[in-house]
Parts: structure tokens; C-alpha cells; sequence
């Protein structure tokens, strides 16, 4: 046995130079092969290749999902198909695009992927996208609820149609107790104690949130419907041109001004007569061109502006139901009330309620009292901001005619 072993390893001891020069000789070959191959071909990439487009969905997604996070597996998939799809594949140099008419921010991508706008409407989790909506209301209409006032809000969405979104801004934190109605259900609730409707409204219902809407009804909770018909409400308001409006008040429950009070012979009126000194000009408020802010209808276009108005911290709204007429013109031809369809204006000081007790008074006094601070301010704002503007003019049309 030892000869055998002695005799195997000196044969192999001799043909070892001959194996390593062929080794040697086989490596050089390849090298030079390969380096001439690469030379003939500089540009050759794998990506370039069109692949069937029967193989791309052979690929096991599962096993993708598992070798890369959720965002870079769809990615993969997602860059295949653009590839499958286009010719034109995707630059890295995105240093080329600068669109300036794209929205703010977002100069730098391609006009064909910037969605400017979105909505309320509820999508599916599955399923194509495109099959989501298989109806898309023409209306949103919010009120800002406590669960106190659960009846009455029932009761009003009940005159809303499925042509209308209903959208819930909840003052109290109390949102799941509303699923005991069925339409709740598919409605959008938004919660934040303590809020106002003009504090929501101007953090939730950006113009280009409610792009989608023909109107919006911005209603406080506290309104009887019982004469009131949204769809009937609206037909009237596209037949006689209205831009801002509202429904008449019941004549008999504390009016404050004569203009939102409802005439029982009329359609719609825009104009009124107020008390003698009142009106300065009878095409301005509290005489034309006035609506209130406690049930509130505007057309998409008029809201993209009122919206701008709104101040982010004031958050009552008094005085903007003297300033919305800057935002239709003619305002005493396109701000009116609806007479035909009408509410009662029940006066529940539910949020005021919501106030803080401070220095011995009511938590309602607070409220009000800040109220007609906020009333005060906005008046001042406005004022000061048309005085620069006009300032600003006057220097810039001097500086013009000088050179």
C-alpha cells in the first residue's frame, strides 16, 4: 500500500508544471478575448435589450417583495414597465426641467406627473384605480358638529342628496358615536377640539381640495331645514346668476339685518332697505351684495378667493360677511339670498359654550367678546392692506411717468 501511494504522488508531481502552464495559457486567451470584446461593444447594456412582454409578469412578486422593501420592489416593477411601455427612457438629469407655470414648489418636474388639485372623495384599497368611483358628487356641504346636535344635523343631511358630499368638522373629539347613523358612515369626519368652522375651513378646504365641487355649503349645526331643499336651493341659484348666497331666515327669529331676512313673494332678492344711515350706497352692505356667515353657499370660483381672505387666526369670521362681496363682480348682481328655499336660524349657543370661564364671566361671554375683537381687527387689516396696495400704485404709476 505504501509503494502505491509513493508511485500516485510522484506522478502527479511531474505533470504539475504542464497543468499550471496550461492554466496559464488558458487565462491569458480569455483575457485578451474578453478585452476585445469589450472594445468592439463599448455601449452594450443588459437595459437596452427588449425583452417579450410575456416575461415581465412571469416575474414572482413575492419573491421581490421579500428580497426589497415595499418602495423599491414597485419600483422595479414599476421601471420594467416603463421601459416595456416607452422608448424614451427616463433622464437622470433632471437639472433640464423648469416649468415656472407649474404650482409653487414643484417648478421642476414635468407638467404630464404634477397634480395640482385633489378631493374628498373615498377610494377603494383594491382594484383598479380607474374603477374607484363609480359616482362623483357634484356639491360638498360641512357643518361643524357636536355630538349634542346629533338630531338636527341628521334631520339636515337628510335634504342633502347623494349629489353631496358630507363632510363633519367635530368641535367636541366625539366622532365614532355618529356611526349610529347610516350615511355617517360614508362621510368625512375631521376632528379638532374646540375649532370653529372658519379655523377648519381655512386648514381643510383649500380651493384646490375642493376643485372637484360646483358648491360648497359651509353651514353652522344649528339651522332648521325643515323648508329646505338642497337641489331645489340650487336650481335657483344657477337661475338667477348667484356667485355667494344663502337661504332666507325665518322672519320671526331675532334677525339681525333685513337683507338675509326671507320674503315670502319672491324667488331670490339682492337687494334691501336697512335702517336710515345704514348704507352709505344701496349696492353695498348691509343693503345689497351681503349674505351672513352662518349658512353660507359658495360657487367653486368665489371660494378660491373668499378662502384667501380668511385670516389663519381669526377664527370667528365676523366681518368677512361684509368683505365677500370683493370677490364677485358685479357683487349687488351676483351675492344674493334664496327666498324660496329658507331655514330657520335656531340660535344654540353650542360652541360658545365650548368657551373658557375667566375672570367670573360665562364661558360664552369669552366667545363673544373675541368675536367682536376679531371683527375689529379684520376691519383694520382690510383697510391697511388696501391702503398699501393703493400707495403702492399711486408710487409705482409716479415712478413711471418720471423716467
Amino acid at each position: 500500500m505504501g509503494t502505491v501511494t509513493r508511485r500516485c504522488s510522484q506522478c502527479s508531481t511531474g505533470r504539475k508544471p504542464s497543468e499550471i502552464m496550461r492554466l496559464i495559457v488558458t487565462t491569458f486567451i480569455g483575457v485578451v478575448f474578453g478585452f476585445f470584446l469589450g472594445v468592439s461593444f463599448p455601449t452594450l447594456s443588459l437595459t437596452k435589450f427588449n425583452l417579450p412582454s410575456g416575461l415581465l409578469p412571469s416575474i414572482d412578486l413575492s419573491y421581490i417583495e421579500d428580497k426589497y422593501s415595499g418602495r423599491q420592489a414597485w419600483s422595479f416593477v414599476n421601471n420594467n414597465n416603463n421601459k416595456r411601455a416607452s422608448p424614451n427612457h427616463l433622464s437622470n438629469d433632471t437639472s433640464k426641467i423648469w416649468v415656472p407655470s407649474n404650482p409653487r414648489g414643484a417648478e421642476s418636474l414635468p407638467p404630464g406627473i404634477v397634480e395640482a388639485e385633489s378631493d374628498f372623495y373615498l377610494r377603494r384599497l383594491w382594484g383598479k384605480p380607474s374603477e374607484d368611483l363609480t359616482f362623483k358628487p357634484k356639491y360638498l356641504v360641512t357643518f361643524t358638529v357636536g355630538y349634542d346636535m346629533k338630531n338636527n344635523i341628521d334631520a339636515a343631511v337628510k335634504k342633502f342628496s347623494a349629489n353631496f358630499t358630507i363632510l363633519l368638522f367635530h368641535y367636541d373629539g366625539r366622532t365614532n358615536e355618529w356611526d349610529e347613523f347610516e350615511w355617517s358612515k360614508k362621510a368625512i369626519h375631521v376632528s379638532a377640539r374646540k375649532q370653529t368652522k372658519w379655523w377648519y375651513a381655512k386648514r381643510f378646504l383649500h380651493p384646490d381640495i375642493v376643485a372637484s365641487y360646483d358648491y360648497i355649503f359651509i353651514w353652522d349645526e344649528d339651522l332648521g331645514v325643515e323648508h329646505f331643499n338642497a337641489e331645489e336651493y340650487l336650481k335657483l341659484v344657477k337661475k338667477h346668476g348667484l356667485e355667494i348666497s344663502q337661504p332666507g331666515l325665518e322672519p320671526n327669529k331675532g334677525l339681525t339685518w333685513q337683507m338675509t331676512k326671507r320674503r315670502g313673494d319672491k324667488e331670490v332678492h339682492k337687494v334691501t332697505e336697512e335702517k336710515p344711515g345704514w348704507c352709505s350706497d344701496p349696492h353695498l352692505p348691509p343693503c345689497a351684495a351681503f349674505v351672513e356667515i352662518m349658512a353660507p353657499v359658495f360657487s367653486r370660483e368665489a371660494w378660491r378667493c373668499v378662502w384667501h381672505m380668511i385670516q389663519n387666526d381669526l377664527v370667528h369670521g365676523w366681518g368677512l360677511d361684509f368683505a365677500v362681496r370683493r370677490c364677485v363682480e358685479p357683487a349687488h348682481e351676483k351675492i344674493g339670498v334664496v327666498d324660496a328655499q329658507w331655514i330657520v336660524h335656531q340660535g344654540v349657543p353650542t360652541l360658545g359654550n365650548q368657551g373658557k370661564t375667566e375672570t367670573g364671566k360665562a364661558p360664552w361671554q369669552g366667545v363673544r367678546e373675541r368675536c367682536r375683537r376679531e371683527w375689529t381687527m379684520f376691519q383694520s387689516r382690510l383697510a391697511n392692506a388696501e391702503h398699501a396696495y393703493f400707495k403702492s400704485a399711486s408710487n409705482h404709476m409716479s415712478n413711471s411717468t418720471t423716467h
